[in-house]
């Protein structure tokens, strides 16, 4: 994969690529990490000499365009981390974008054809610049217009993050420190069976959490209750099940669990995982999660994807924290795979207590699986 230093931005105009995809509501930023990420790359760009910096990225799935999903507030975000104004261009024209040293173009998934990897469309990124970053490693599981057809028409390599993205989780299954844990957790065994089966070929013990559980505990026979149980899971689990080697896969012990999804639920927690029916398991319990913080304070290296409950409802968050806790407290190198990990260690004060917080949960997650990502490959090609 090229990078920067493949590149000659002294003087250069750059088209730079960034995934600045945060939540919104009502105009106000809920979470700038992803527009932080991009900082470092976008330091060097400029230490490199670049004239000129215009910026792609998308927000939401705009089906026209919507004003909710402008990237003005985006725009105004990423000068105040800079300390000077971002200007934001309506359209991906160069007489849109005058000669100041940031622009940002609006939202890429206003011009048709975006998400269709659209030539001509790639064509009018690339009459911008004169030369390619891409930095979203958040979009890089995709082939759109902004992120892949453009960098076949210019001078294109990888951005600090992306590189970095890339870098570190290929090498967390490809030399790992030992011993290498997988935490993996969420709702649905589907979503995550490649992901299951690529530890399954490396890791030395897989803890599994959330509802993930469930179409595990009914593959065996196990009672589940009301709780959240895929049905399409089960066989994918049973699988799971006679592949692990003896002692390799882990499931919880024991259930916090709830009558209802909601905080102000009945409460009680099982000794076992038989869940009586008329009640949900939605947090591991106790003993589960004392002994999955003891498998993480004692590995080499672990990858989280994926809480251990529902953590934003208060009495079924101490699994997730104990998991968080413990990777914030481990020697291992620490990696986590985006998504509801991410939020749930925002969510604790955490995020800056692990080796590496993915920016891309569904591309971190096929990366792991072994499958390409376009936006990867075509800045090996």
């Amino acid at each position: 994969m090229r990078t920067l230093d493949d590149l000659e931005l002294d003087g250069a105009r750059v088209l730079l690529r960034v995934d600045f995809n945060v939540p919104l509501n009502d105009g106000v930023i809920g979470d700038d990490t992803r527009i932080r990420a991009a900082l470092p790359t976008l330091s060097a760009l400029r230490e490199r000499g670049a004239s000129q910096i215009v910026l792609l990225a998308h927000l939401g799935r705009p089906k026209a365009r919507e004003p909710e999903f402008s990237l003005a507030p985006v725009a105004a975000r990423l000068g105040e981390l800079l300390g000077h104004d971002v200007s934001l261009a309506a359209e991906p024209e160069r007489d849109e974008l005058g000669d100041q040293p940031l622009v940002m173009v609006e939202n890429v998934r206003y011009f048709p054809g975006e998400t269709k990897d659209d030539a001509n469309l790639a064509a009018r990124y690339a009459a911008l610049a004169d030369v390619y970053v891409d930095d979203a490693f958040g979009a890089a599981h995709r082939a759109h217009a902004s992120n892949h057809g453009v960098a076949k028409l210019l001078p294109a390599a990888a951005g600090l993050l992306l590189q970095r993205e890339v870098g570190t989780l290929t090498g967390i299954l490809a030399n790992p420190g030992r011993p290498l844990v997988a935490i993996v957790g969420g709702s649905k065994v589907t979503d995550k069976i490649g992901v299951l089966q690529a530890f399954l070929q490396v890791a030395d013990t897989v803890l599994i959490g959330g509802a993930m559980c469930f179409p595990f505990f009914a593959a065996q026979g196990i009672g589940v209750g009301s709780s959240l149980c895929e049905e399409a899971g089960i066989e994918p689990a049973r699988e799971v099940l006679a592949k692990a080697k003896e002692g390799q896969l882990r499931l919880p012990v024991d259930l916090t669990l709830g009558r209802s999804f909601a905080a102000d639920t009945e409460v009680r927690h099982t000794d076992g995982v038989q869940t009586p029916d008329g009640w949900m398991g939605l947090d591991v319990g106790p003993k589960t999660a004392a002994a999955y913080a003891a498998v993480v304070e004692g590995a080499g290296s672990v990858f989280w994807n994926g809480p251990m409950g529902a953590f934003e409802l208060a009495p079924f968050e101490p699994g997730t924290r104990a998991v968080a806790e413990a990777m914030a407290r481990t020697q291992a190198t620490t990696v986590v795979g985006g998504g509801d990990s991410a939020a749930a260690l925002t969510q604790f004060g955490l995020d800056d207590q692990v080796t590496h917080l993915s920016t891309g949960g569904g591309a971190s997650l096929e990366l792991i699986e072994g499958k390409s990502l376009p936006g990867v490959e075509v800045l090996s090609a």
